[in-house]
């Protein structure tokens, strides 16, 4: 009795068996789509992970509102107020604004490199919600924020600042500080988007702030400027947050500055974030 067997070909090599892959893909029911908030939290835990690779990013948020409080302190305080400890009250929530908001163009110079690097190109394919990768980013810089703002209160505390606003007061004008924070950086990541490298978007976002910040209430009343200049420092933006932190740290806010600043927040995320995801979508 003769046995007869078919030996079959040997796969070429690069070959794929097909219904392999169909049955690993049919092995289970399809995942869930990611859901916004979730998909914002995880760029926003990418963008601390690289901190943590590279810790020299947090020089800013730790040693700028070191060298400015005491700086301006100490050069400054006894000519301006008589002594450091009385201009010290007057200064420090300003310190705050400035630490801030200068550190918020760091949101558009990482946003700008991910695109130099093509990664952002990747981000895209996933299917996820689209604007993910910046809201992300942004949740991320929040963090730096709060290292920078404890810093510069510690610091306050030790060469005399005291809030009469107390606890709650410093914490609503943190809270304050860090919601116009993510609003203006909304203009950043729409720079990002425009410009073509990582300098010209630091370039300009320096342009811009220096004069908000310097041109401004943070170190000294308006009152003892000539009038043009105070017209400018009325309806700089800067000023009235700087105005609504001291009045929330110092307990005697006045409701209208709230507002003001709650409107130059809401005015910023509905112009700039807008525009930012139509350049996103079109940025290839």
């Amino acid at each position: 009795m003769t046995i007869t067997t078919t030996k079959e070909p040997p796969s070429q090599p690069g070959s794929l068996d097909t219904s392999a892959v169909a049955k690993v893909l049919a092995s289970g029911p399809r995942p869930a789509r990611p859901s916004a908030f979730s998909t914002s939290i995880t760029f926003a835990w990418r963008a601390l992970l690289k901190i943590k690779h590279v810790p020299e990013q947090l020089f800013d948020v730790t040693m700028f509102p070191i060298m400015f409080t005491l700086m301006f302190t100490y050069l400054f305080g006894g000519a301006l107020a008589g002594s450091t400890e009385a201009y010290v009250q007057y200064l420090l929530p300003g310190i705050l604004v400035q630490t801030i908001v200068m550190i918020t163009m760091y949101t558009g110079l990482t946003i700008n490199k991910d695109i130099e690097k093509g990664v952002f190109d990747r981000f895209r394919s996933l299917p996820i919600w689209r604007p993910s990768p910046l809201v992300g980013a942004l949740f991320g810089d929040i963090v730096r924020y709060t290292i920078a703002i404890t810093i510069s209160l510690v610091l306050g505390l030790i060469i005399g600042f005291r809030p009469h606003g107390g606890v709650i007061g410093v914490l609503l004008g943190a809270a304050l500080l860090m919601l116009f924070s993510f609003s203006i950086s909304w203009v950043w990541t729409m720079l990002a988007m425009i410009m073509r490298t990582e300098q010209a978007v630091l370039g300009v976002s320096m342009m811009i702030l220096f004069p908000l910040t310097f041109a401004s209430n943070i170190f000294v009343d308006p009152r003892t400027m000539p009038g043009w200049l105070q017209a400018f420092v009325n309806v700089n933006p800067i000023s009235h947050l700087v105005t609504a932190t001291r009045g929330l740290m110092q307990g005697s806010v006045e409701f209208h500055d709230l507002l003001i600043v709650f409107g130059w927040s809401a005015g910023f995320v509905a112009v700039f974030g807008p525009i930012s995801m139509w350049l996103y979508n079109r940025k290839t």
